[in-house]
């Protein structure tokens, strides 16, 4: 069970408002297949809001809707209230650097060290001087415990580290907006946990949003404000971590409960056990 403190209990409906992210009727898809349809979704400024569901349901397409690395077919995707799709290329570069991406695995350079990793954004987006440039990766390195394995290789470091680097290296610029897909995923229990707290920390203490993309139950409900499940492209339910526990959504109860049978079954669709074994299902 890992440490961190519960977030404190708000109402299951966020308020456009206080919205930094904001999804107005999207529909979005790749090629023929829609994945998004017709979907409203509130990110309030400074909380950590999950999405969750199951493999497929659409919660990485939202980050890249947010980030424009997919256009919407229909609808709008604001951030701090501008649609951005109406935003031309330097502008939408400029929206990015207020945007900071932890990639599943963490997706380092493999020939760059900890300390390049983390100074790349810094020198691809600024013109900070190497002096200035070297304090601020020594910051960030210091937030996630790894100023120590500043001069080490990607190769040198366990699969925690690699995230833990990942995430300073997001938090590089001072983004307003964090996203993290799957940042639980093939990490030991001691790793998710000390991964856990620094979500929450540094969203509390840096004054940022947090979308987290995770299947993770029990870690995710520990730091998230808001919780969103995705489901058969619409969203299936949301509320505060509390009200998913409780929910009477079958879809909802069967995830967190991890049952192997519901709304999502055991067994692929097939023709029935006797025909097949008796030649009949072709």
């Amino acid at each position: 069970m890992s440490s961190v403190s519960a977030p404190a209990t708000e109402s299951s409906q966020p308020s456009t408002a206080s919205a930094l992210v904001e999804l107005r009727g999207v529909t979005c898809g790749y090629g023929d297949r829609v994945i998004l349809h017709d979907i409203d979704l509130i990110v309030p400024r400074g909380k950590v809001v999950a999405l969750m569901g199951t493999s497929g349901g659409g919660k990485t397409t939202v980050l890249r809707l947010i980030g424009r690395q997919l256009t919407a077919l229909k609808g709008q995707v604001l951030f701090d209230g501008v649609d951005v799709a109406t935003l031309d290329q330097r502008q939408m570069q400029a929206t990015r650097r207020r945007m900071g991406m932890l990639f599943q695995f963490g997706a380092l350079f493999t020939d760059l060290s900890v300390f390049d990793n983390v100074a790349f954004p810094l020198r691809e987006h600024t013109n900070l001087t190497e002096p200035m440039i070297r304090d601020l990766v020594l910051m960030k390195l210091n937030a996630v415990g790894l100023r120590g394995a500043r001069d080490l290789m990607p190769s040198q470091v366990s699969g925690g580290m690699s995230r833990r680097i990942a995430l300073a290296r997001a938090i590089a610029l001072d983004p307003e907006l964090i996203m993290y897909d799957e940042p639980f995923a093939g990490l030991d229990p001691i790793s998710m946990g000390v991964a856990a707290r620094l979500i929450r920390e540094l969203n509390d203490t840096l004054g940022v949003t947090s979308i987290v993309v995770s299947h993770d139950v029990e870690e995710t409900f520990l730091i998230a404000d808001h919780v969103v499940f995705l489901a058969n492209g619409t969203i299936a339910a949301q509320g505060t971590p509390d009200e998913m526990r409780h929910s009477d959504d079958p879809l909802v109860r069967q995830f967190v409960r991890a049952e192997p049978d519901g709304p999502v079954r055991f067994h692929y669709p097939a023709a029935s056990l006797r025909d097949d074994f008796l030649g009949r299902s072709a």
